[in-house]
C-alpha cells in the first residue's frame, strides 16, 4: 500500500497560481519504484461530489485533463523524489476545494484514457487531501 500526502494548498486571488504536491511513501518491502504508478488528481467542492481532473499514466507518463482545467493545470511527476505535482495557473473561484491525489499500481495504457483517469474505483491509495480557495 502507498501512503501519498498531499500539500501546498492555501488561498489565492483570481488568476494567481498554485503547485500542489503529493509525497509518497511505501514499505521497505516494496519494489515498486514511483514511476510504476498512475496518479491522479481529484477536487471536492462543498456540496458536490469528488471529481477528477488530470491523471499522469505509469511508465511513460502520458496525461490526461478535464476540459475545464486543460490548458491551465499541467500534472508531472519526479520520481527521484517519489512526488508528484499539480501545477495550477489562471486560478479561478470555481477552482476551489480539496484536492486529493491518488495512486494505482495496475497497467495503465501510455496515453490514459479520460474516463479511467478521472473514476475514483480507478485508484486503490489515496491521500488526506490540501485545500484550495481561490477568492478575492
Amino acid at each position: 500500500q502507498l501512503q501519498l500526502v498531499e500539500s501546498g494548498g492555501g488561498l489565492v486571488q483570481p488568476g494567481g497560481s498554485l503547485r500542489l504536491s503529493c509525497a509518497a511513501s511505501h514499505s521497505a518491502a516494496s519494489v515498486d519504484t514511483f514511476d510504476y504508478y498512475a496518479i491522479g488528481w481529484f477536487r471536492q467542492a462543498p456540496g458536490k461530489e469528488r471529481e477528477g481532473v488530470s491523471c499522469i499514466s505509469s511508465g511513460d507518463g502520458g496525461t490526461n485533463y478535464t476540459d475545464s482545467v486543460r490548458g491551465r493545470f499541467t500534472i508531472s511527476r519526479d520520481v527521484v523524489k517519489n512526488t508528484a505535482y499539480l501545477q495550477m495557473n489562471s486560478l479561478r473561484p470555481e477552482d476551489t476545494g480539496v484536492y486529493y491525489c491518488a495512486a494505482d499500481l495496475t497497467p495503465w495504457p501510455a496515453t490514459p484514457e479520460l474516463e479511467r483517469c478521472t473514476l475514483r474505483a480507478s485508484y486503490a491509495s489515496w491521500g488526506q487531501g490540501t485545500q484550495v480557495t481561490v477568492s478575492s
